[in-house]
């Protein structure tokens, strides 16, 4: 645990210093930083014994994010794409790590409600070219959310529902809705905690190696 220590702390002051950087207005920041951040934990990832899909998931996300500096729709349109493999990965991953939990099965109504609302709202108000992206993305978005909470626990859980936050504030922007103050900021805080927790959720949610004899026997007296 000690050599995650140096990535796990680099990658939370590359947080703050992009978030600093957005609620001061300095755009040449955020664009150094937010780079930064998804390559920084995936690193950890790795050096903590993270699985391959995993890290790939994070490595997706770098790949949106990148794409994301842009304003262009083609690059918008490819950063989706990138996020939505991720998604993809994490599916793939928790559908591993064992069968549903009992107690978070209930939350499979709550999670379409929250979709099927999203989706009839903000419909109208999308360019057209995007509804139909949007609403594929947002179905994976929302899956991917709630395997996370029904496989891997409540602090996987809270990362997707997180993921579901940041990325309803980034639809509701290219709607054009009433944004709450500095929307760059609060969509990259939601953004970085769902990815730390997804992340964090996934590791401990890992079955616990198996004994092997030699350990047994160099334990016994």
């Amino acid at each position: 645990m000690r050599a995650t220590r140096p990535l796990r702390a680099a990658f939370v002051l590359a947080v703050a210093v992009d978030l600093g950087c957005l609620a001061a207005g300095l755009r040449a920041g955020h664009l150094a930083a937010k780079p930064l951040l998804m390559l920084l934990l995936a690193a950890y990832t790795a050096r903590a014994g993270g699985p391959r899909l995993l890290v790939a998931a994070l490595l997706c996300g770098w790949g949106g994010d990148v794409l994301l500096l842009s304003g262009a729709e083609p690059a918008f349109m490819a950063g989706m794409a990138c996020f939505a493999a991720g998604h993809v990965c994490y599916l793939v991953l928790f559908r591993r790590l064992g069968p549903p939990r009992a107690r978070a099965r209930g939350l499979a109504p709550a999670y379409a409600a929250a979709l099927a609302t999203l989706v009839v709202l903000l419909w109208p108000d999308l360019p057209a070219g995007l509804r139909l992206p949007v609403v594929g993305y947002s179905t994976l978005l929302t899956a991917m959310a709630y395997t996370a909470g029904t496989r891997c626990g409540p602090v996987a859980g809270l990362g997707g529902a997180f993921f579901m936050l940041s990325d309803t504030l980034i639809a509701t922007g290219v709607a054009h809705w009433p944004q709450p103050p500095a929307p760059d900021f609060w969509i990259m805080l939601t953004y970085a905690a769902a990815q730390f927790l997804l992340v964090r959720g996934t590791l401990d949610a890992r079955p616990a190696p198996a004994t092997t004899y030699g350990e047994v026997r160099s334990a016994t007296p």
